[in-house]
């Protein structure tokens, strides 16, 4: 096992991994931004170094500031949590350079899965369903409508380094192609560093499901199964649940073994998340993979007992699936609610400072947070204040408990999504759980649209 870890991440995931830490008896390094100096996760690690000014380019991405902070103190390794370094294939290349384990996957991995056409053939040859669409990347606006036009419209153009909906288009018309290419491509630029982008057939109605990963340095991939992750807005989730209100068993082992073996054949180690869109038919298509921990991780870990973080670290520490964990079995329904310091009307971001803060508890509540009393939310990160997470026997046990801790959760001084979750949780058809990824605009539209 590691002697020392550094945790290069902020909020409640650098503190659930210093928890995980702490269990395994490992020694932390808190790296922080002159904006988070007061931040639990800098009070409760071992140590702590300041790596830049407040603006994450210049501290939680500035790759020299955080390896030199590993080198002066001596850590055998560093976990980059989820965002940030997370999927970054040269920041992995330079742990390796520098005799530091990077606590995922490995570089040439993150590379094959996290470009999304390659991670597109990478599915397609191990016999996962793929939307229909272009081969590649396609550069050339004449070339691209093209294929559109061969597909069909809708389309979908999407940006091929990226995720979270930057560099995404729908396009359901011929004459509103070029447009949307051009502004596909140019924020993909500008947001990845890489313009290119591939041609998608859009699927109708579509629901969002993605199954939990991990993998061993031994060629094990085990399945955790699936969550739910369709209750978004602006391709952004904001609540997740497992299992899906619509998987059946059959379907749920056809494709988690189709995953797992996909994942051997790239040699994929870590934890990880595959993600497919359902259609209205009830069939599944491979869109992406994330090559890390996911926000969402609490509701698997919930419904199976696993500690998929403390795992995490243990493989890559270079232990054996089965050393680690029981072969996964699911217990109940867990589902997650994101808390973002946004309007909940109009999803405007909401820092400042927290002047009352009271988390839920009872039976079935977990809560991740890095929020306090006084606490400030910085403008110049993710809008996430906190995870609550309920589990029940069966789905409606945990939206009941959930409905309960949502309306003891207080968090005054910010506006919060608390009061758009308990819209949510109350909605007939969520409830029924007949919804999909348009859901949330159909149903709680942001004020003045």
């Amino acid at each position: 096992m590691f002697r020392k870890i550094l945790i290069a991440n902020r909020g409640e995931i650098a503190l659930r991994v210093l928890s995980a830490c702490r269990e395994l008896g490992v020694r932390t390094v808190a790296v922080y931004s002159e904006a988070d100096r007061n931040a639990l996760h800098v009070r409760f690690a071992d140590e702590a170094v300041c790596i830049g000014p407040p603006r994450g380019a210049d501290s939680y991405l500035n790759i020299p500031h955080v390896i030199s902070a590993a080198e002066i103190t001596n850590v055998d390794a560093i976990h980059p949590g989820y965002g940030f370094l997370s999927e970054n294939a040269n920041f992995a290349e330079v742990c390796d350079a520098s005799h530091i384990t990077f606590i995922g996957p490995t570089p040439e991995v993150i590379r094959v899965m996290g470009e999304k056409d390659r991670a597109r053939q990478e599915a397609a040859a191990a016999g996962l369903p793929i939307i229909p669409g272009s081969p590649g990347n396609v550069d050339d606006e004449q070339a691209a409508l093209k294929i559109a036009g061969d597909i069909g419209f809708p389309v979908m153009i999407k940006a091929s380094a990226g995720g979270g909906g930057r560099g995404m288009r729908e396009v359901n018309r011929r004459e509103e192609f070029s447009k949307a290419f051009q502004t596909a491509r140019a924020e993909a630029q500008q947001a990845f560093g890489d313009p290119s982008v591939y041609i998608e057939k859009r699927i109708m109605s579509p629901r969002h499901i993605e199954f939990q990963v991990m993998g061993d340095k031994f060629g094990n991939v085990w399945h955790f199964g699936e969550r739910e992750c369709t209750i978004q807005r602006r391709h952004q989730k904001l609540l997740e649940e497992s299992p899906s209100p619509v998987m059946d068993d059959g379907t749920r082992q056809k494709i988690g073994a189709l995953v797992t073996e996909a994942l051997k054949r790239v040699g994929y180690s870590s934890a990880g998340t595959v993600e497919f869109l359902r259609d209205a038919d009830g069939s599944l298509y491979f869109i992406e993979m994330n090559t890390r921990i996911q926000v969402e991780h609490p509701v698997t870990e919930m419904v199976t007992g696993a500690d998929l973080v403390k795992a995490q670290i243990r493989v890559a520490a270079g232990e054996r699936l089965e050393q680690i964990l029981d072969p996964p079995e699911f217990r109940g329904h867990a589902i997650e609610c994101r808390i973002n310091a946004e309007d909940p009307d109009t999803f405007a971001p909401s820092p400042g400072r927290i002047t009352a803060f009271r988390v839920p508890g009872g039976p079935g509540i977990r809560v991740d947070t890095a929020m306090y009393y006084d606490a400030v939310v910085p403008p110049y990160y993710d809008s996430l204040v906190a995870k609550l997470i309920a589990h029940g026997r069966d789905r409606a046990e945990a939206i009941a408990r959930m409905q309960g801790a949502l309306d003891g959760f207080v968090i005054e001084g910010i506006r919060t999504t608390i009061p758009l979750h308990r819209k949510i949780l109350a909605d007939p058809d969520f409830i029924a759980g007949r919804f999909d990824t348009g859901f949330l605009d159909r149903r709680f539209a942001p004020a003045g649209k």
